[in-house]
């Protein structure tokens, strides 16, 4: 018999060979570029929210099971993970005190006391990162201007200008060089989308996450923004391309990192499909029919993680070997 099991749709087959902290080392691996560049771009700030953040992330995790009598399982590495995560949706310029309260929240409300790992029904860094969002807008809403090496004392260190226009705003006037290095204001893991593409590439390479969500999320993103403006790229366009538009907020960080998670995201291969699609599309029309809230990333992500079961059930392949069921009439009445 194979020992080999795939997260999908039956059959299932097992494997021994992988592991959970396996599967989250290669995670930890593909994130650490994207942390690498926040910490280039921002500084010791980014450092600070990026050490608080797994810090809390593991420490909830390891309290809350000794509270509960429980094994831990810290050693999986998950709760480094959502600490990573979480600390790439939050400014550089918010207080230590945002990252460690939405760990907290990530891990315990989210996570835990649904169960634990496998048992949350929404991602746990995106949904704590939406209850900061609603509880402290304005230090959520605030970006730090980036200065890429003052860490290093390769670059001049700002004090007067601590926060800057995202590039979503309507003030905004970057480059799309400078949304695809990373050198423009925003959240720590929305800024480089160099490195966010190749840690999600190294991903899709060792088969930790299916191509089919990221590249569903990213084409039905292109096709909805180009039928919206007509424009692949202009630099006239100020932000109303398709190319900038892919290259702002989080949609490559959400795309790769956030509606992949196994938890939250359909088994089935069609269902994958419709969660890349259904993002993209609460995306779209988050960003272009609310002036108020110009990214739509996670309300699309976290919409579409509720949605997981009805999709599963509707694409759910048959059983192997199954017959479908016919009605036989009997005298009038069903058998």
């Amino acid at each position: 018999m194979q020992k080999k099991l795939v997260v999908s749709s039956s059959p299932f087959l097992r494997n021994t060979a992988v592991s959970t902290s396996g599967i989250m080392l290669d995670v930890i691996i593909a994130l650490l570029p994207t942390a690498l560049a926040a910490v280039w771009f921002f500084g010791l700030p980014a450092l600070s929210l990026i050490i608080v953040s797994v810090f809390f992330a593991v420490l909830s995790e390891l309290v809350y099971q000794r509270l509960t009598h429980q094994k831990s399982t810290i050693s999986d590495l998950s709760a480094v993970v959502t600490g990573l995560l979480l600390a790439f949706n939050i400014p550089a310029n918010a207080p230590w005190w945002i990252a460690a309260i939405g760990s907290i929240l990530a891990i315990i409300l989210v996570k835990q006391i649904f169960g634990g790992l496998g048992q949350n029904f929404v991602n746990p860094a995106l949904a704590a990162r939406t209850i900061l969002m609603l509880s402290w807008t304005g230090l959520m809403a605030a970006t730090a201007i980036p200065n890429g090496g003052q860490l290093f004392g390769l670059g001049e260190v700002l004090t007067d200008a601590v926060a800057g226009a995202t590039p979503l705003s309507s003030s905004s006037g970057y480059s799309v060089w400078q949304l695809f290095v990373g050198n423009v204001p925003g959240m720590l893991g929305e800024t480089c989308k160099l490195t966010l593409l190749l840690g999600g590439i190294y991903l899709i390479v060792r088969r930790v996450i299916d191509w089919r969500v990221p590249v569903s999320f990213l084409v039905t993103a292109f096709v909805l923004f180009y039928l919206q403006y007509g424009v692949v790229y202009s630099a006239d366009s100020g932000s109303q391309n398709v190319l900038y538009q892919l290259l702002s907020g989080g949609l490559i960080l959400g795309a790769f990192f956030m509606a992949t998670d196994y938890v939250t995201c359909p088994v089935s291969k069609w269902g994958r499909v419709i969660m890349g699609i259904g993002c993209a599309l609460i995306l779209f029309v988050i960003r272009v029919y609310n002036n108020g809230y110009p990214e739509g990333c996670s309300f699309g992500i976290l919409f579409m993680n509720v949605l997981t079961p009805l999709i599963d059930k509707w694409t759910a392949p048959k059983s192997f070997g199954s017959v479908k069921r016919e009605k036989v009439k009997k005298g009038g009445a069903e058998a």
